[in-house]
């Protein structure tokens, strides 16, 4: 059965950093596209980062660009999301998600159960 689990979603300040965690279940992990959304209060589940199978190829939302850095490490079959300079507006929970690459939620088989990220300015 596959999971994956987030982790290091906290409470942070403007202008803090985060790097969250995924540690992903999936005998094909090195075969398989990884993504990360966020949903806040009240709105759609919207794309953050995508990443191909082996972290050669990379999509950002245009929120995050330049902030955020989604990486992987095959070995360790985990995925990464790297914040920096978080605003309040990225308060949202975050879920990892594994599937095909790309920025529709409906490219993606498996969702992790999300963590939270709190950004107070």
């Amino acid at each position: 059965q596959v999971q994956l689990v987030e982790s290091g979603g906290g409470l942070v300040q403007a202008g803090d950093s985060l790097r969250l965690s995924c540690v992903a279940s999936i005998r094909t992990f090195s075969y398989t596209g990884m993504g990360w959304f966020r949903q806040a209060p009240g709105k759609e589940r919207e794309f953050v980062a995508s990443t191909s199978s082996l972290g050669r190829t990379t999509s950002y939302a245009d929120s995050v660009k330049g902030r955020f850095t989604i990486s992987r490490d095959n070995a360790k079959n985990t995925l990464y999301l790297q914040m920096n300079s978080l605003k309040p507006e990225d308060t949202a929970v975050y879920y990892c998600t594994a599937g095909h690459m790309g920025n529709h939620p409906s490219l993606y088989n498996y969702w992790g159960q999300g963590t939270q990220v709190t950004v107070s300015s």
